[in-house]
């Protein structure tokens, strides 16, 4: 309920105010809840298996995949400064991969959507190039690039570039033709419609996009650092692998997916504080 305050303007009641909070508050409650309940599920079930590995003669070798000496690793990992070396070179692939997929797919998704005869010439030879496993580039990558580091960062780019660019394009083909109507009327300029028609209006769908880029840009990582360089979590898996440390290796693959889980929450944090169909605004 609204209460009309003087000079027209509209302030919500002190009841309605509360009563929002509150379902804020349930929904926070709820939400740690369910996610404590499926960590512990997951970590249940892993200290499960970790003990049947152990107590089995046949692969009591392997009672390192177990959750308490993966556990017990991380300290001595962390002293020895593996897991920040192995997090840092891995992330700044990661930003400069995602990033230059964000340059190039951001324009191009643009430019599909504002141009249909753009759209009709690259949307085949786009789908096709996108069908194409991000790893098979990986040869030609090599050739390419001097360094395995070039190499990385463009098998990384090639993955999430789709991603971006066609949700870009998505976004931008829902918008109101009259919207571009009425700024052109206004004698808006082309710059002018981009950072104050186009851009605002295809945010969420380009957070959106970047979601699901840095989705397939961490899984194709990883795989893409068991070659050929010597830091990242990718070698640091190889490494742990090659010298039996199984506690390091399930160590190093936990924190994969605790900084995959961190980075998609910051996404869905940036979607949800752009979308248009907030319940409260």
């Amino acid at each position: 309920m609204s209460i009309p305050a003087v000079g027209g303007t509209v302030v919500p009641a002190a009841g309605a105010t509360r009563s929002r909070t509150s379902r804020a508050a349930e929904q926070t409650a709820r939400g740690v809840l369910n996610f404590s309940l499926g960590i512990l599920i997951l970590f249940g079930l892993w200290w499960l298996g970790g003990n049947f590995i152990a107590s089995n003669p046949k692969t009591a070798s392997f009672a390192g995949f177990g959750l308490i000496p993966t556990l017990q690793a991380f300290p001595e990992l962390w002293n020895l400064g593996k897991l920040q070396s192995a997090a840092a070179a891995s992330g700044i692939r990661l930003g400069t991969g995602l990033l230059l997929a964000i340059a190039i797919g951001v324009p191009l998704g643009i430019l599909m959507g504002r141009s249909k005869r753009f759209r009709d010439l690259s949307n085949s030879p786009f789908q096709l190039l996108r069908m194409v496993s991000p790893l098979s580039w990986m040869p030609l990558a090599v050739l390419v690039f001097a360094t395995w580091e070039g190499s990385i960062v463009f098998l990384v780019a090639i993955a999430s570039v789709w991603p971006v660019m066609f949700s870009t394009a998505a976004g931008l083909a829902k918008v109101d033709p009259a919207w571009f109507k009425v700024a052109r009327n206004l004698g808006a300029r082309p710059l002018q419609m981009l950072t104050q028609i186009i851009m605002p209006a295809i945010s969420f769908d380009i957070f959106t996009g970047i979601r699901l880029a840095l989705g397939v840009a961490w899984v194709v990582l990883v795989p893409a650092e068991l070659l050929g360089v010597t830091s990242g979590l990718g070698y640091a898996i190889k490494d742990a692998r090659e010298t039996l440390s199984y506690d390091q290796l399930t160590a190093m693959v936990l924190t994969i997916g605790v900084i995959g889980y961190a980075l998609d929450t910051i996404c869905a944090l940036l979607i949800k504080r752009f979308s248009w169909h907030r319940g409260d605004a």
